[in-house]
């Protein structure tokens, strides 16, 4: 046998954490189990009160066992919970002397039986276990295991334990519910369920609201869509008219302060480059009405070049051999 633990379970412990437990069921057929397990795979327990907690780390647990360094009693009907504290003999039918977490994250604990806790177990007169554990209030965590009791009514605990802690933890679930809703603690019952009434009745009318919308304020994304390339295209032809339009303004303009003297021709292509600036004609034509002429006409269009009369040089009398024209032909040709 080994040696029992000399400190207390509770010492590391807060003594004002609340305490629950679930049910689990020994073997049909008699025998005694050495492992138990004490708290089911998966990271939240469901009671048979429908209550949850979360154990999503097991080995705090099993860690928590470890450091208080005392085995945990296994009695009958939770004696250790409720006639314990109020001097009442709580015998143990068993000693929790190890606990380990296995897969699936279920904490499982080798029991050291009394003779007493053998035959109450080998007689079939306890078919059920329920460990009872702490656990902290504001997140449901469990801490750590204090007891086990053999049982023949599961529900019984919900009953018997559930008075012990009536007036701790409905106010405390109440505060979670409240801090849940983003209500004050001063909130009533009644207020807060009025509160969750109307949260339900709001999410109901904001998804009709978000699977039906008003056609008011949206219209279909196809709808939409179209309605965007028809605009899209609508603007594009009106930008290439106004484009050809400019065009055609820029080319009377700089054809016109050509004409003028006010610009030279090696400049029009500046100019025109220059007109199709934002706001560029409208620069333009400022600058032609104060620019001075800087190219006057030469007035030779259609001047003919006159002769001096003198007589062609041998070359042009070569020219008029071999073109069979006279000289006086080549002259007015000229």
């Amino acid at each position: 046998m080994k040696k029992k633990y000399l400190l207390s379970a509770m010492n590391s412990v807060d003594e004002k954490l609340p305490k629950a437990c679930n049910s689990f069921e020994l073997p049909g057929d008699g025998s005694v189990p050495e492992w138990v397990e004490l708290l089911p795979s998966g990271q939240i327990i469901v009671g048979r009160d429908k209550r949850r907690w979360i154990n999503d780390n097991p080995q705090d647990v099993v860690t928590a066992f470890a450091t208080n360094r005392a085995a945990v009693p296994v009695d009958i009907e939770h004696a250790t919970e409720k006639k314990g504290p109020i001097g009442e003999a709580a015998p143990a039918m068993g000693w929790i002397e190890e606990m380990e977490v296995r897969e699936g994250g279920a904490v499982w604990g080798r029991v050291e039986w009394t003779t007493k806790g053998k035959e109450l177990i080998a007689n079939r007169e306890y078919r059920y276990f329920s460990p009872v554990f702490k656990y902290e209030p504001r997140t449901t965590r469990v801490r750590i295991i204090t007891s086990v009791g053999l049982t023949n009514s599961p529900n019984l605990y919900l009953t018997a334990l559930n008075q012990q802690q009536h007036e701790e933890e409905p106010n405390m679930d109440l505060k979670q519910l409240l801090a849940a809703c983003g209500l004050p603690e001063t909130t009533t019952f009644a207020q807060a369920l009025n509160h969750i009434n109307k949260m339900t009745g709001d999410l109901a009318t904001a998804t009709n609201r978000a699977e039906n919308p008003s056609l008011e304020k949206f219209v279909p994304r196809a709808d939409h869509d179209a309605a965007l390339a028809r605009a899209t295209n609508a603007e594009q032809k009106l930008k290439e008219l106004n484009d050809t339009q400019l065009e055609k303004e820029i080319e009377t303009e700089v054809g016109d302060a050509l004409k003028a003297g006010k610009i030279t021709p090696a400049t029009t292509d500046y100019h025109k480059a220059q007109c199709r600036q934002e706001g560029g004609l409208d620069r333009f034509r400022d600058f032609v009405k104060a620019a001075p002429v800087v190219g006057d006409a030469s007035g030779l269009d259609g001047k003919q070049p006159e002769r001096d009369g003198k007589a062609l040089n041998s070359e042009e009398k070569k020219v008029c051999e071999n073109l069979g024209i006279s000289e006086e032909e080549y002259q007015k040709a000229m």
